[in-house]
């Protein structure tokens, strides 16, 4: 039965009408889904491409602007009020603009740039050099982050780590200032007498 039904099908295919069916209405159908498939993988990866340019131009935009925004924090003693608030701002901007990307590590990325800019804008009273050394580091961290997101990453959690186990191990600002003031003001030993009430 079977062998019979493919006799058949053999059968009409090389038929005039089965040849006009399968010309006509078959290879054409055929031919447009194929044609539909390929057009679709090609536009798929196109688009691809596309978002993947424009993440990082958005990425490669906030890295430029924490890094001009760590130019100025590297002055920021000699800024005015109102541009010390400007950069603040461009900080912060800059700050969620990282962290909104879709790349491995913006968070950590974010979080390690403000601990450097927060660092750079205390040392540019006294020590330029830490400040100008500081913006090297925010400058290269970021640009190793830009080109391996995964490495610098790891580097990232590492920095923060050690940070956050320094702030825990250094002393108090009240506690130090309290010890200095002690060291200044002795206190007296005299025994105080208490006089019994009537």
């Amino acid at each position: 039965m079977v062998q019979a039904w493919w006799n058949d099908i053999v059968r009409w295919f090389t038929s005039a009408t089965g040849q006009s069916v399968f010309l006509n209405a078959i290879l054409p159908v055929l031919a447009i889904l194929a044609a539909a498939i390929i057009a679709t993988l090609i536009a798929r990866g196109s688009i691809k491409r596309l978002i993947a340019q424009q993440d990082r131009e958005q990425k490669a935009s906030a890295i430029a602007t924490l890094i001009a925004s760590g130019r100025r924090a590297a002055t920021w003693s000699t800024l005015s009020a109102a541009e010390k608030d400007h950069v603040d701002h461009q900080i912060s901007e800059a700050e969620v603009r990282i962290r909104l990307l879709p790349a491995a590590g913006a968070s950590l990325a974010a979080d390690w740039a403000a601990h450097q800019l927060a660092s750079m804008k205390t040392n540019s009273v006294n020590y330029s050099f830490q400040a100008d050394q500081g913006l090297s580091d925010l400058e290269d961290g970021l640009i190793a982050w830009h080109a391996k997101p995964s490495r610098a990453r790891k580097l990232f959690a590492q920095d923060l780590a050690s940070w956050k186990y320094e702030a825990a191990t250094s002393p108090d600002d009240l506690t130090t200032k309290q010890t200095a003031w002690n060291a200044n003001h002795p206190v007296d030993e005299q025994p105080t007498t208490v006089l019994p009430t009537a």
